[in-house]
């Protein structure tokens, strides 16, 4: 037996047979392996040599990496995925504070860095790819993404947009959500498919992609063909999808009321998936404000079906979400770092009857009331899909051609008196301007029954107006004012504010109200004895009037010209 010794790592250790006893000694520095020794499995990869590989269970990297770090150590694989994205990446940090990854040589679209579909995932696959199958673990993708997000929020703050956008100049542009990115851009001089968006946009699950629109045929005519409404209540519906697509003015509530069979459901669906497309085009009515708050911050357009009641969170969310909404909360797994979601959103909801209905909420409702379908005109839904997806390019088209024309006069449109939502009045009265209508005439009508819809489902408000109408004019504390009014049947409903404090508020939120009915509510005024008491004046300055109502009912289902014949939007002017 040979027992010439060899040491290894230290120890004189026997060699085999025919082994030669002048090998070379083994390096015990991991690091490194020598040039033209045997291979010794260390369970890290080759560095240099020309010998064999060193085994270890990978296959050699044969691409380019950053290089070497001092002492022949290679980089980490942290080190290579932020090299990796610096390379094909761009990155920002949004005006909410939220970093995004936007490709050099792809549409201008931004990726979150975290989640499903971000950043992350698409780096760990291309790392894969780039270093022949090579993972990175989880630890590393997580310091490249502490990295990649330190470099977003070095930049200054950029404007994203959700679907709808405007670049400095005041064109609006519509995200079509294909993977091209292509968008259309709309200006007072018209409207056009581009290929490239001049402003950043990012996507979520929640929308899907529009068709391009095509200049083909009167869309207006043909889209009137597939809803159940007569002619004023359609053109306020046409005047309010063009404000839709202006992304700085807040929009009113869509409201399709109607008995079961009116088609308003299906209606809000169309509705819907011509402003924003989505695959949950109806909602249900969300339980919480945070519920509320995912739903609204991943999409422009939203529309809550069958809404049977509106308790007060909500009905104070979807004012704020008409005209511009902010909710902070906590962000996960920290004490003081927070996440902010501001929106404004687009937003229609069905309902038979929603019982009383706020105030403030009342001001933003466009309402239109529809009737029941006749049997003989009844559709199914099959048919009714079709049709709509047949006719969308071309209802597109005429929408963004009329759009561009409202773009084009809406400037010099001032009004004398301005309602609540005075920006959508603006658009109404430069879409009456264009065509010809009376949509602006038509909504205040409709505004002032929808107020005081929402006076008589108010027992409090109901009483002030008998109160008033009896008296003419009213004066005293609120105090006084809760011991006046008595509860319908002497029961008090929840609604009945329980003592003076709240009746002055209550009567504050119902001013706008009684406004709609001749009341004036006066609280500038104190009591000349020495406790100086706040007052509150109650005054009949007029009465209603009876004309504004809804205007007589026209036929429904204007007769449809064919795809390629018919007026588009600028013969009509």
């Amino acid at each position: 037996m040979n027992t010439a010794p060899s040491v290894v790592n230290g120890h004189a250790r026997p060699i085999a047979p025919g082994q030669s006893a002048d090998r070379s000694t083994v390096s015990t520095d991991r690091s490194t392996v020598s040039a033209g020794t045997p291979g010794v499995n260390t369970g890290r990869a080759a560095v240099s040599g020309d010998g064999p590989g060193v085994s270890t269970g990978r296959r050699a990297v044969s691409k380019t990496v950053p290089p070497a770090e001092e002492g022949g150590k290679k980089p980490s694989a942290a080190v290579r995925l932020v090299a990796l994205a610096r390379e094909r990446y761009r990155f920002v940090n949004s005006t909410d504070g939220r970093p995004y990854a936007v490709a050099l040589d792809g549409p201008n679209v931004v990726l979150p860095l975290r989640g499903r579909s971000g950043l992350r995932q698409r780096l760990a696959r291309l790392y894969a790819d780039t270093f022949d199958g090579d993972v990175a673990s989880q630890s590393a993708l997580a310091d490249a993404m502490t990295v990649l997000e330190g470099i977003a929020e070095s930049e200054d703050p950029v404007p994203v947009h959700l679907r709808v956008g405007h670049d400095d100049a005041g064109t609006i542009v519509v995200d079509l959500g294909a993977a091209d990115g292509r968008v259309v851009t709309v200006s007072a001089a018209g409207w056009a498919v581009t290929d490239r968006s001049p402003v950043l946009f990012r996507r979520s699950g929640a929308m899907a992609p529009m068709p391009a629109p095509v200049r083909e045929g009167d869309g207006l005519t043909m889209l009137h063909g597939l809803l159940n409404m007569d002619e004023p209540m359609f053109r306020q519906l046409v005047a309010w999808l063009v404000a839709a697509w202006m992304p700085t003015i807040p929009h009113p509530v869509l409201t399709c009321k109607g008995e079961q069979g009116t088609g308003k459901s299906k209606a809000a669906q169309m509705i819907v998936n011509l402003v924003d497309p989505t695959p949950a085009s109806k909602r249900s009515q969300p339980r919480d404000t945070k519920a509320w708050s995912t739903q609204a911050f991943n999409s422009w357009a939203l529309c809550l079906d069958n809404v049977s009641a509106i308790p007060q969170w909500l009905s104070d969310t979807l004012c704020k979400a008409v005209t511009g909404d902010g909710i902070v909360d906590r962000a996960l797994y920290t004490d003081d770092d927070v996440v902010v979601l501001s929106f404004r959103r687009v937003l229609a909801m069905t309902t038979i009857d929603a019982g009383a209905i706020a105030g403030d909420l009342a001001e933003r409702l466009l309402m239109l009331d529809l009737q029941l379908i006749d049997g003989k005109r009844r559709r199914s839904e099959e048919e009714l899909d079709h049709a709509f997806e047949t006719v969308r390019p071309a209802v597109l088209g005429s929408l963004f051609d009329l759009l561009a024309t409202v773009l084009a006069v809406l400037p010099n449109v001032h009004l004398e008196s301005l309602p609540r939502m005075a920006d959508f009045a603006r658009v109404l009265a430069a879409v009456d301007q264009v065509m010809g209508w009376t949509t602006l005439d038509d909504y205040l009508a409709t505004s002032a029954n929808v107020a005081g819809d929402a006076l008589e489902g108010d027992p409090f408000g109901s009483a002030v107006v008998a109160l008033v109408d009896q008296c003419g004019t009213w004066t005293g504390t609120a105090g006084q004012l809760l011991e006046q009014l008595q509860p319908p049947g002497g029961i008090r409903p929840p609604s009945w504010p329980k003592d003076a404090t709240r009746v002055g508020g209550k009567v504050k939120r119902l001013a706008p109200l009684l406004r709609t009915v001749g009341i004036t509510v006066d609280d500038t005024q104190r009591s000349r004895d020495r406790q100086r008491h706040k007052l509150l004046v109650l005054t009949r300055t007029e009465t209603p009037d009876e004309s504004a109502s809804t205007p007589p009912q026209d036929p429904l289902w204007p007769d449809v010209a064919s795809i390629g014949h018919g007026r588009t939007a600028h013969d009509q002017h």
